[in-house]
């Protein structure tokens, strides 16, 4: 038994119990398909307790799930025995740190919102420091090292396509001094220069615009249907996964990068900013 599923355990566990309504069983139906009391089926879906492949295309079959890409991205994440970098960090950061640090190293592409800061993936080291620095409970030295740390590695891990759309604001609030933003907008300068990075600027003089005043990451999955959608808490990250939030926050996303500058106006107007600093 887990004692501390991960969020990766837990999207199988759900995507497991959706399946399962959706073909109209309950879970003692479920676990008299398998030959297995209805608690080993309550263990699956909660993630207590892993599934093996076989009874997985089982359970599919049963559920009459014809999607075969679907069934093999579920047999992918539950035969998955990747022990991650972020692993190093349990017992000493929250939970919610690993969870997207594992969600980002199966990414297969990333589309971000930004309102008041820099996103993680895209901020220098002074940068983090002066975030985390700001955050109430105010952390210790250690806990708040930790944390750039573990920035700055989810950073050098991250390869996937990204297309990320910054509101002005966020490029103008001072995270840190003056010499601390103006770097970090020289850093968005050089990095809007990859290959795999979009980077757009969604400006204030904007007319009757508010879908932009939401802070988003839309994480691409094996297929669409395991996207997952996170979003900032008080207490950490959130992971939204249902099909409506997936396809509000697509939709979402689309706005804004429809209304934000293309990518060369954007550069030049970072570049302008950092002038003016």
């Amino acid at each position: 038994m887990r004692r501390e599923p991960t969020a990766r355990q837990l999207r199988l566990a759900t995507e497991l119990r959706r399946l399962r309504e959706a073909a109209g069983f309950t879970s003692r139906q479920a676990a008299a398909l398998l030959g297995v009391s209805p608690a080993q089926i309550t263990h699956i879906e909660s993630a207590l307790a892993g599934v093996s492949e076989q009874r997985l295309r089982r359970l599919a079959s049963h559920y009459a799930c014809t999607d075969e890409k679907f069934v093999d991205a579920l047999v992918a994440m539950a035969t998955d025995r990747t022990r991650g970098w972020w692993e190093e960090y349990r017992g000493l950061l929250p939970t919610s740190f690993l969870d997207l640090a594992e969600l980002e190293h199966h990414a297969t592409f990333q589309r971000s919102v930004a309102i008041l800061y820099v996103p993680g993936l895209f901020q220098t080291e002074d940068y983090a420091r002066a975030v985390f620095s700001s955050r109430l409970p105010e952390l210790t030295r250690e806990e708040l090292e930790l944390r750039v740390h573990h920035r700055l590695m989810r950073q050098s891990r991250a390869t996937f396509p990204h297309t990320v759309v910054i509101h002005e604001v966020a490029l103008r609030i001072r995270a840190g001094d003056r010499v601390t933003t103006r770097s970090q907008l020289k850093w968005l300068l050089e990095l809007s220069e990859a290959d795999r990075i979009t980077l757009r600027v969604v400006p204030l003089d904007l007319d009757s615009f508010a879908d932009a005043a939401s802070t988003m990451s839309y994480v691409g999955g094996l297929m669409p249907k395991l996207d997952t959608v996170v979003r900032d808490a008080p207490h950490g990250s959130l992971l939204l996964d249902s099909e409506a939030q997936l396809h509000s926050y697509r939709t979402c996303f689309r706005r804004v990068e429809a209304v934000s500058l293309e990518p060369d106006r954007s550069r030049e107007f970072i570049h302008q900013l950092t002038k003016e600093l």
